[in-house]
């Protein structure tokens, strides 16, 4: 790095942002004057970019089923594979250039302020909040959400690594709780221009979780599972995001003990469902409606807003399993559980590691008494 950018430089001021760009793909040429604790080549940088390699998939479809969606809406086939994902990534480019740009100006602006390094930590959030949020969202509403998850939900604990909630998830809660008619119903789902496009007859744009299960254009397991549906642009193909769930534990980058007890918790509610009757669609079916499958992989796995205990890690999934579909299932006025589970098991995530570790120390306090 220059030398007018390092301690006693005229633009020391400058140090962080400069260092950012500097190291942002390459390793800086720094050693440990001391003793390392830790000798591992796997750092934040390189989870953050397993991560968003993970999460290429479901975006790249998602771009593709916006156009398709679009495409069915007007009463076109659908049938222009490549004519559909640029049409998706047309309308999904201006959701990314939004949430990156207001989400790091405040990064890059709270480092600058502290003195502090810049962290890659928002590189994996920018990215994943236009894959969780309805393609027509307005930009200016994704600005302030983006702003309030970043600044209230982030930098006040602290920064990257310190946070509470995931502030993806918060960014959409923000939307939802502020501006519910842009994130409900069927005009959001899928995008398209009222001064230009005429929807065909009987178009709906809601989701399956929304219809009961019985989605327009003749909505079919199979098509649920592939993602030929509406819904967020990221979480509607479950096979793309099986994909990436893959890689991150094949990378160990993800605990396979929180998505596996999530599937659980999701499975024991929606059987209790099914046997009162009170489901529409079976429990396994669950699984591939709405965000259960991108939440459970690329949310609820998040190492900073999880628990850190096994233990703890099997309680954490089943509750967010469970919640999600208690949430279905029960609450008429919202159809989707998965936002809600995830964050209230964030606010607990603490509690639980707290007991799981003092059970475990009483437990071996008492065995030693015992000898």
């Amino acid at each position: 790095m220059n030398k007018i950018f390092e301690k006693g430089g005229k633009l020391y001021w400058l140090h962080s942002t400069v260092d950012a760009f500097e190291t942002f793909l390459r390793v800086p040429g720094t050693t440990a004057s001391k003793g390392a604790h830790v000798r591992d080549c796997v750092d934040l940088k390189r989870i953050v970019i397993i991560a968003l390699i993970a999460a290429g998939p479901a975006a790249l479809f998602g771009m593709w089923n916006v156009g398709y969606q679009h495409q069915l809406a007007i009463g076109g086939t659908g049938a222009h594979i490549l004519g559909n994902f640029w049409y998706g990534f047309l309308r999904v480019l201006p959701l990314y250039v939004v949430a990156y740009l207001v989400g790091l100006a405040i990064e890059f602006g709270t480092a600058q302020i502290r003195g502090e390094e810049v962290n890659e930590g928002f590189l994996m959030t920018g990215f994943l909040i236009p894959l969780i949020v309805p393609v027509d969202t307005p930009l200016w509403m994704l600005a302030i959400a983006v702003a309030f998850a970043t600044i209230f939900g982030k930098e006040v604990f602290g920064g990257t690594g310190m946070n509470i909630w995931n502030p993806a998830l918060l960014t959409r809660a923000f939307l939802f709780f502020s501006y519910p008619n842009n994130m409900s119903g069927s005009a959001c789902w899928i995008h398209y221009n009222p001064a230009k496009d005429t929807l065909v007859d009987g178009f709906t744009g809601a989701t399956p979780l929304a219809l009961d299960g019985a989605a327009q254009y003749s909505t079919t397991v199979w098509s649920e599972f592939l993602g030929t549906i509406p819904g967020s642009v990221g979480e509607t193909s479950t096979l793309c995001i099986l994909l990436g769930a893959i890689l991150l534990l094949w990378t160990g980058v993800a605990s396979w003990k929180i998505m596996l007890s999530s599937v659980a918790g999701a499975l024991f509610v929606g059987a209790l469902g099914d046997i009162a009757g009170v489901s529409a669609v079976p429990c396994w079916e669950q699984l591939i409606l709405g965000g259960f499958a991108f939440g459970t992989v690329f949310m609820a796995t998040d190492p900073v807003t999880s628990t850190q205990t096994e233990c703890g890690k099997w309680i954490y999934g089943f509750l967010i399993g469970a919640l999600c579909i208690t949430v279905r299932l029960f609450n008429p006025g919202y159809a989707e559980g998965m936002m809600l589970a995830i964050l209230l098991a964030n606010t607990f995530a603490p509690l639980i590691d707290h007991v799981v570790v003092s059970v475990h120390v009483s437990r071996k306090a008492k065995k030693t008494y015992e000898y």
